[in-house]
């Protein structure tokens, strides 16, 4: 019954080709327990207390060449998604550029619905990735073109997948590549070191006391190999909220390793501007996606 109504939702999804939310996973969400917590819409589309995680379609018009796709990770230190100037805005701005956006509305890490909450986030980005790519033809996508975006926490999370995709934590019977394309991020929480970390994100994720080994393992920037994929980031000099060293050593350490990389650091505009830096008449997705065209990962003739 559960597999028949994820069908239905994905059916439903296909035929409608927009703004559909479908759920994740086909039957019982893994790494989840028994709980009463409620899912809580706040103002500003912002959402707390996800345990159930979905992916919401965004599909431009169809076209006869395939797609790129982003599966976007909105922000909210690990604690609440902030789903609209993160999400829904980014999606529909990505369609117009004829790229299809996936929004995912992962869980929050919480011991009393989760056996592990610091791998939750994780298991539901590998799910995505996997969604999209098995229903590559349906949604018109190209299977070798499929990106990762966060925001903030949600930076953490795609550079989580983008550093550790490797680390299967999904049934994935059919082997499918569980890495990214690509990752763009947007002032991304980067490390979990106490000299650069947000403290809330590490906190929801890894606990309060977490051992140096966790500490490591989500530090992203220090998790690099050459297989982690290409990637954008911007953020705000005077970012009280996530330092930007976040994203500079990151950078640094992507070119240590030979990965195409950009970045742009914006003077002021603080944390959490989404598209746009209200302190500059730049447009940083606009950047965004020159370097997508510079390397070949969509349309160089694509326009808004």
């Amino acid at each position: 019954m559960k597999y028949l109504l994820f069908a239905f939702f994905l059916f439903v999804t296909v035929m409608s080709r927009s703004q559909s939310e479908i759920p994740l996973y086909k039957e019982t969400v893994p790494n989840s327990k028994p709980s009463d917590k409620k899912e809580i819409r706040l103002d500003g589309g912002r959402i707390e207390g996800v345990t159930i995680p979905t992916l919401t379609i965004f599909l431009p018009e169809k076209s006869d060449s395939f797609h790129t796709a982003v599966i976007i990770c909105p922000g909210g230190g690990y604690a609440r998604l902030a789903m609209g100037h993160e999400g829904i805005e980014v999606a529909k701005q990505f369609n117009k550029y004829g790229i299809a956006a996936f929004i995912l509305k992962y869980r929050l890490p919480d011991d009393k619905c989760m056996e592990d909450k610091s791998i939750a986030p994780l298991q539901d980005a590998e799910r995505a990735i996997q969604l999209v790519r098995e229903n590559a033809t349906e949604w018109n996508v190209d299977v070798n073109k499929i990106g990762i975006m966060g925001f903030s926490a949600g930076g953490h999370l795609a550079s989580t997948l983008g550093t550790h995709f490797n680390q299967i934590e999904i049934e994935n019977k059919n082997n499918i590549s569980l890495r990214p394309d690509f990752m763009i991020l947007g002032y991304p929480v980067i490390s979990f070191t106490d000299s650069l970390m947000h403290k809330g994100s590490r906190e929801n994720l890894i606990g309060k006391n977490p051992s140096s080994e966790q500490i490591l393992k989500y530090s992203n920037e220090l998790q690099i190999t050459t297989q982690t994929p290409p990637t954008f980031l911007v953020h705000a000099a005077d970012d009280k909220t996530v330092k930007v060293d976040n994203s500079i050593y990151f950078f640094q350490n992507l070119r240590k390793y030979s990965i195409p990389a950009e970045i742009h650091i914006y003077q002021n505009g603080g944390h959490g501007f989404g598209l746009k830096n209200a302190t500059s008449k730049d447009l940083w997705f606009d950047r965004a996606i020159h370097w997508l065209q510079a390397n070949k990962l969509i349309n160089g003739n694509l326009v808004p």
